[in-house]
């Protein structure tokens, strides 16, 4: 036994031992947030166990102990514990069949004859009933330190007192790509004990049809307590064994330093999270396997970007959106016995890439965005993108499609469950919220303990309820700090009530004009019958449930306004950062300002300033509210109608201020040259073709002048020294 770590935890909260078992929690349940070469984990079954302080006999197992699917025991498979001293088959033929076997069943196919499937057993409860056995008896019989290393430090104090434990059967799901094809999901049991302070991760490995426990890779996390000082430590079982394989069991040394600085965070974090584990709903596996394969398939659309957006975010961002739809409506199809693959409408589809790779992937369906894409041209005929404005009405129904999806829909995002109600009772919804938007216009916060965001998906799971459907949440694996998506799979009431359901909602809406009222609620009313769920393609029950939904709707006439006030997205898209608003305004500001910085020293106004040989005055500093609190009202109302308002002004006039942690200050621009770094080829000719372009605004205002000599300036000392800007050239991209 060695220990590789041990960090000491200050605890000003008292939040300690129960923060170290919230840890934990983490690390059992999500552990890809400290190992990013992990996709996820799988919690297979759970259940407790008394483990003696001293030994004892095998304990009888009660029929149908342990939690998940399947909760049946049966006859136990061959299982042993695997000693140091035994071989370890991870290299070989008979390991390159097992793990081709893995990965054959991560692509949905059946490995070999006689390969088990790697934590895909019918009876997970059975399996840990089993394994927990057979290794309680291999224990007993003749592994003392090994008993000792599980009993943690308690195991002393109190030789023969039971200590309460806690089994857990996980499956660890490691990230497969092309530099690992032939990673593995890994099986582990988990043996939490509270009263000493200890879980200990035991790895399993499969040979044939017997499942045995290793003792090379096992590890424990441990809490201590020493004169009123909390310590963790992770130690490891058998060191001079270890096999790290660089991804499921990571280097010693990152158990004893990355992971247990992490623990030691998450241990004294009182803040809890307010959202759903990510990727709660679907296969974590699947998901893994989709992912990589799209990734890999339109990885190239990074290189021929058209858009001024950022195409390393928005690329693998709609390819994870697409991903998780993809899973999200392959397992719904097994679910309901469908064999048609469901069709869809993107609702504000922006640049369309989300449209696009759905529709490659085999799913019918068209996207619709108030203003046309460079990138739509790209895309080819087999991806339907219109440009169109969407203002909810009759006239903008689907009943004819499966899903609408508001992927950063903006404005639309409160009424894309509406449209999904109104269309067909067959109908369900995606959305995934960024902007905070109500019925009509800006959302307006009413909750000032959450945060804003917390709220904004509350409201939108609030519409999804007044329209009959049970919503359920959860947390996608994007580049965005906007990630929770709100999914409406199923409806609270049976088709017939269409009508008085469609009232609720009408009654809803109109309730947004001035306070919210409570939605219906999901516990009083029915569920729907599984048969009666529609998809358009599939004549099982569209028919029906098309014309129930068209009864619902028959009092309204069809070029009726659902509520006025709704401002689609101008076609044009305004710049909003400052830079239309006339020059001579800006110079105002600007000198208004430096004004205020410089103590009120006056500034010149003229062409040229006379240089003086008293200390360059840099001025002081001042917060953004400081500032604004100087500035005119009309003044401060122009700002605001621009996107970020004064900071955005100050930012964008980089040449004279600084604006760090909501402070401005005059720039020093003897700093930026002593912190000047290398600069690539590209960017050092970008500031030869800029050099002296525009003129010194030291130079001509400042009351010391510039603080720079003419040849060291980048800007024009005098109209003598401006020189014509240069237009760059841009590259064609490679189609």
């Amino acid at each position: 036994m060695a220990e590789v770590g041990r960090a000491a935890v200050r605890d000003p909260g008292a939040l300690l031992p129960g923060g170290f078992w919230a840890a934990v929690a983490v690390w059992l349940e999500r552990p890809q947030v400290a190992n990013k070469r992990l996709c996820g984990v799988r919690l297979e079954a759970r259940r407790s166990v008394a483990l003696p302080r001293a030994a004892a006999g095998p304990r009888p197992r009660s029929p149908g102990e342990g939690l998940g699917p399947g909760q049946t025991t049966g006859p136990a498979r061959g299982t042993a514990i695997r000693g140091p001293g035994e071989s370890q088959p991870r290299h070989g033929q008979r390991e390159n069949r097992k793990e081709a076997a893995a990965v054959a069943r991560l692509a949905g196919g059946f490995g070999p004859a006689g390969e088990a499937g790697v934590g895909e057993s019918d009876s997970p409860a059975s399996d840990l009933d089993s394994l927990w056995d057979a290794f309680f008896q291999s224990l007993d019989g003749g592994h003392p330190e090994l008993l000792a290393f599980l009993s943690g430090p308690a195991a002393g104090s109190q030789p023969e007192a039971p200590s309460e434990l806690s089994v857990v059967l996980r499956t660890l799901i490691p990230k497969t790509g092309p530099r690992c094809p032939l990673a593995v999901p890994r099986r582990e049991l988990v043996v939490q004990d509270v009263l000493s302070g200890t879980v200990t991760f035991l790895p399993l490995e499969e040979d044939g049809g017997n499942v045995k426990v290793e003792t090379s890779n096992v590890y424990q996390i441990r809490l201590s307590q020493s004169q009123e000082e909390w310590f963790i430590s992770i130690l490891i079982f058998c060191p001079e064994r270890w096999h790290s394989d660089g991804i499921v069991y990571p280097q010693p040394a990152w158990l004893g330093e990355e992971l247990l600085a992490r623990l030691a965070r998450w241990s004294v974090e009182s803040k809890k999270s307010g959202f759903k584990s990510t990727l709660s709903l679907i296969s974590i596996i699947k998901y893994s396997k989709t992912y990589q394969m799209l990734k890999e398939k339109y990885k190239d659309m990074v290189k021929v970007w058209p858009e001024v957006t950022d195409p390393e975010k928005f690329v693998y961002e709609d390819v994870a959106i697409a991903a998780y739809l993809l899973i999200l409506w392959e397992e719904e199809r097994a679910e309901l016995h469908l064999t048609a693959k469901q069709s869809f409408i993107d609702l504000g589809c922006g640049n369309g890439l989300l449209v696009h790779i759905l529709s490659t992937e085999g799913h019918p369906g068209r996207g619709i965005d108030v203003r046309r894409r460079k990138i739509w041209d790209m895309y080819g005929p087999q991806t339907c993108l219109e440009e169109g404005a969407i203002t909810p009405s009759d006239k903008t129904l689907f009943p004819d499609v499966d899903w609408l999806i508001g992927n950063h829909s903006d404005e639309l995002t409160p009424w894309v469950p509406v449209i999904a109600a109104r269309s067909s009772y067959g109908c369900r919804f995606f959305v995934l919220p960024c902007c905070f938007f109500d019925f009509t216009g800006k959302y307006s916060r009413r909750q000032s303990r959450k945060t804003q965001y917390r709220e904004y998906l509350d409201f939108i799971t609030e519409v999804g309820l007044a329209c009959g459907f049970h919503v359920e949440e959860d947390c996608l694996r994007i580049p965005s700090t906007k990630r929770v998506c709100l999914i409406g799979k199923s409806r609270t009431y049976p088709p017939a009530g269409e009508v008085s359901m469609d009232e609720q909602r009408t009654q809803y809406i109109n309730s947004r004009r001035g306070h919210p009222v409570s939605p219906p609620s999901e516990v009083s009313l029915p569920p729907p019958p599984r048969a009666t769920v529609g998809h358009a393609g599939h004549p099982d029950g569209q028919q029906a449930l098309d014309t129930g939904a068209a009864t619902g709707r028959a009092e309204i006439q069809n070029d009726q306004l659902w509520l006025s006030g709704f401002q689609p997205r101008e076609k044009a898209e305004r710049v909003r950062n400052c830079a239309t608003l006339p020059r001579d305004f800006i110079d105002q500001v600007v000198l208004q300002v430096a004004h205020l910085l410089l103590d009120g020293e006056q500034l010149n106004t003229g062409s040229a300033s006379s240089s003086s040989s008293k200390a360059w005055n840099r001025g002081g500093s001042l917060s953004l509210a400081e500032v604004a609190r100087e500035l005119a009202g009309e003044t401060l109302q122009r700002l605001k109608r621009e996107c970020g308002g004064l900071q955005t002004l100050l930012r964008n006039n980089h040449q004279v201020f600084e604006v760090v942690n909501g402070r401005v200050h005059i720039r020093d621009w003897r700093e930026k040259k002593l912190q000047r770094q290398p600069h690539s080829e590209a960017k050092r000719r970008l500031c030869l073709e800029a050099f002296k372009t525009r003129m010194c605004w030291f130079y001509s205002h400042h009351p010391d002048g510039c603080v720079l000599p003419s040849d060291s300036c980048p800007f024009a000392h005098g109209p003598a020294e401006l020189r014509p800007p240069q237009t760059p050239k841009r590259k064609k991209p490679v189609l």
